[in-house]
């Protein structure tokens, strides 16, 4: 993000313990003590190379970036701001999944987070999905593959489930280069492969070119 340009949502967002999951609130706890962070994910607005912009980061710090109800309701409220201003959406995913200590209520914000990128879509507004390492679970499964462009880190591990689960299954042994962001690509998973040091340069071109467009604005 541009310098100084940086403005957060809802920060004091946090989870609560809807199951009275045993130990759960105490692990949260741990995480926003470890990370400084309230949850586990940080979502704001400002501007990149000048273009205004919404921007979710996941920090797989915070339990695995596991996605519950409070990230959940999170990246919802950032898309739907997204929406209202008109201007892009950009989300960097790293997550193990669904924070299954919150039982079904987290594994709905896979839908919630959906249906509110497909007003974004609906709408012409530009979003984009950016995957770090590693991207799996219901994350995967949503909002981080429903980009109108997806990027990924070299080498980030990108699928639902894992490699042991999935040759178990199907009985058969899978590329070594299974679910990577490169196996992605050649895929059809992934429109680029960026690495980060080439990430900010990356989304500026793509804002500018849709800006000129008038994506940008929804028109």
């Amino acid at each position: 993000m541009d310098e100084g340009s940086f403005v957060e949502y809802d920060a004091g967002l946090t989870s609560v313990d809807p199951l009275q999951f045993p130990g759960y609130l105490a692990k949260v706890k741990k995480a926003q003590d470890d990370t400084g962070l309230a949850e586990g994910a940080v979502t704001g607005e400002g501007t990149l190379a000048g273009h205004p912009v919404v921007i979710g980061v996941m920090d797989a710090r915070f339990i695995m970036g596991s996605m519950g109800a409070a990230v959940g309701e999170k990246l919802t409220r950032a898309m739907e701001r997204a929406l209202e201003k008109r201007i892009p959406m950009l989300l960097f995913t790293a997550s193990g999944g669904a924070r299954m200590q919150e039982g079904v209520l987290s594994l709905m914000q896979m839908a919630k987070t959906s249906v509110a990128l497909e007003r974004l879509h609906e709408e012409g507004v530009l979003f984009v999905s950016i995957i770090t390492n590693p991207t799996t679970g219901g994350v995967s499964a949503s909002f981080a593959s429903l980009g109108d462009i997806i990027l990924a880190e070299p080498g980030a591990l990108f699928g639902f489930a894992g490699r042991r689960v999935i040759e178990q299954t199907i009985r058969q042994k899978l590329p070594d280069d299974f679910q990577t962001a490169e196996f992605m690509l050649q895929h059809g998973m992934v429109d680029k492969v960026v690495a980060r040091k080439d990430m900010r340069e990356t989304l500026a071109v793509i804002l500018r070119v849709h800006a000129s467009r008038g994506w940008a604005r929804g028109e």
